[in-house]
Protein backbone atom coordinates (compact mmCIF):
# COMPACT_ATOMS: atom_id res chain seq x y z
CA UNK A 1 0.00 0.00 0.00
CA UNK A 2 1.06 3.58 -0.62
CA UNK A 3 1.84 5.80 2.37
CA UNK A 4 0.31 9.25 2.78
CA UNK A 5 0.92 12.02 5.29
CA UNK A 6 -2.28 13.50 6.66
CA UNK A 7 -1.55 16.99 7.96
CA UNK A 8 -4.13 18.26 10.44
CA UNK A 9 -4.79 22.00 10.38
CA UNK A 10 -6.86 23.63 13.11
CA UNK A 11 -7.53 27.09 14.46
CA UNK A 12 -5.38 27.32 17.57
CA UNK A 13 -7.19 27.30 20.88
CA UNK A 14 -6.09 29.61 23.73
CA UNK A 15 -5.32 26.68 26.06
CA UNK A 16 -3.85 24.44 23.38
CA UNK A 17 -4.64 20.73 23.66
CA UNK A 18 -6.34 21.30 27.02
CA UNK A 19 -9.12 23.19 25.19
CA UNK A 20 -9.88 20.42 22.69
CA UNK A 21 -13.34 19.03 23.45
CA UNK A 22 -13.14 15.61 25.16
CA UNK A 23 -15.30 13.98 22.49
CA UNK A 24 -12.81 15.08 19.80
CA UNK A 25 -9.87 13.69 21.79
CA UNK A 26 -11.78 10.42 22.25
CA UNK A 27 -12.50 10.29 18.51
CA UNK A 28 -8.78 10.73 17.77
CA UNK A 29 -8.06 7.75 20.02
CA UNK A 30 -10.51 5.64 18.01
CA UNK A 31 -9.24 6.82 14.61
CA UNK A 32 -6.73 3.98 13.98
CA UNK A 33 -9.47 1.37 14.47
CA UNK A 34 -11.92 3.30 12.26
CA UNK A 35 -9.35 3.57 9.48
CA UNK A 36 -8.55 -0.14 9.78
CA UNK A 37 -12.28 -0.92 9.44
CA UNK A 38 -12.12 0.88 6.07
CA UNK A 39 -9.09 -1.05 4.81
CA UNK A 40 -6.31 1.38 5.72
CA UNK A 41 -3.72 1.55 8.46
CA UNK A 42 -2.20 4.35 10.53
CA UNK A 43 1.55 3.79 10.72
CA UNK A 44 2.31 6.58 13.21
CA UNK A 45 1.35 10.06 14.22
CA UNK A 46 2.23 13.09 16.30
CA UNK A 47 0.44 16.07 17.75
CA UNK A 48 2.29 19.38 17.71
CA UNK A 49 2.62 21.95 20.47
CA UNK A 50 1.10 25.39 19.64
CA UNK A 51 2.87 27.71 17.21
CA UNK A 52 3.91 29.88 20.16
CA UNK A 53 6.47 27.15 20.97
CA UNK A 54 7.89 27.10 17.43
CA UNK A 55 11.29 28.32 16.33
CA UNK A 56 11.82 29.11 12.64
CA UNK A 57 15.12 29.00 10.76
CA UNK A 58 15.57 30.72 7.38
CA UNK A 59 19.23 30.65 6.39
CA UNK A 60 21.12 32.28 9.25
CA UNK A 61 18.00 33.94 10.71
CA UNK A 62 16.47 32.21 13.76
CA UNK A 63 13.18 33.62 15.07
CA UNK A 64 10.62 32.69 17.69
CA UNK A 65 7.28 31.45 16.48
CA UNK A 66 6.01 30.01 13.26
CA UNK A 67 7.29 31.52 10.02
CA UNK A 68 3.87 31.94 8.44
CA UNK A 69 0.93 33.51 10.24
CA UNK A 70 -2.36 31.90 9.23
CA UNK A 71 -5.83 31.41 10.62
CA UNK A 72 -5.11 27.70 10.96
CA UNK A 73 -1.93 26.09 12.23
CA UNK A 74 -0.44 22.66 11.68
CA UNK A 75 -1.70 20.78 14.74
CA UNK A 76 -0.49 17.27 13.97
CA UNK A 77 0.36 14.71 11.36
CA UNK A 78 -0.12 11.00 10.90
CA UNK A 79 1.02 8.54 8.27
CA UNK A 80 -1.50 6.15 6.82
CA UNK A 81 -1.37 3.37 4.28
CA UNK A 82 -4.05 3.35 1.60
CA UNK A 83 -4.65 1.65 -1.74
CA UNK A 84 -4.54 4.92 -3.69
CA UNK A 85 -5.22 8.64 -3.33
CA UNK A 86 -9.01 8.23 -3.47
CA UNK A 87 -8.80 5.69 -0.63
CA UNK A 88 -6.48 8.01 1.34
CA UNK A 89 -8.93 10.89 0.92
CA UNK A 90 -11.83 8.74 2.15
CA UNK A 91 -9.76 7.65 5.18
CA UNK A 92 -8.55 11.19 5.94
CA UNK A 93 -12.17 12.39 6.00
CA UNK A 94 -12.58 10.28 9.17
CA UNK A 95 -10.16 12.60 11.05
CA UNK A 96 -11.91 14.45 13.90
CA UNK A 97 -11.60 18.21 13.35
CA UNK A 98 -12.74 21.02 15.64
CA UNK A 99 -12.47 23.95 13.21
CA UNK A 100 -10.09 23.26 10.33
CA UNK A 101 -9.24 20.55 7.84
CA UNK A 102 -6.66 18.07 6.63
CA UNK A 103 -4.16 17.93 3.79
CA UNK A 104 -3.12 14.62 2.24
CA UNK A 105 0.28 14.14 0.60
CA UNK A 106 1.86 10.99 -0.85
CA UNK A 107 5.15 10.11 0.81
CA UNK A 108 8.30 9.34 -1.15
CA UNK A 109 10.88 6.82 0.02
CA UNK A 110 9.52 6.29 3.53
CA UNK A 111 8.51 2.96 4.94
CA UNK A 112 8.07 3.01 8.71
CA UNK A 113 6.29 -0.32 8.78
CA UNK A 114 9.27 -2.41 7.69
CA UNK A 115 7.15 -4.10 5.03
CA UNK A 116 6.69 -3.44 1.33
Amino acid sequence: MTQYAVLIFEQELPGGAADIPPEVMEAHGKLPARIAEHGGRIVGGLALEPTTTATSVRGDLVTDGAFIETKEALAGVFVLEARDLDHAIALAKLTPIVNGGVEIRPLVGLDLSGSS
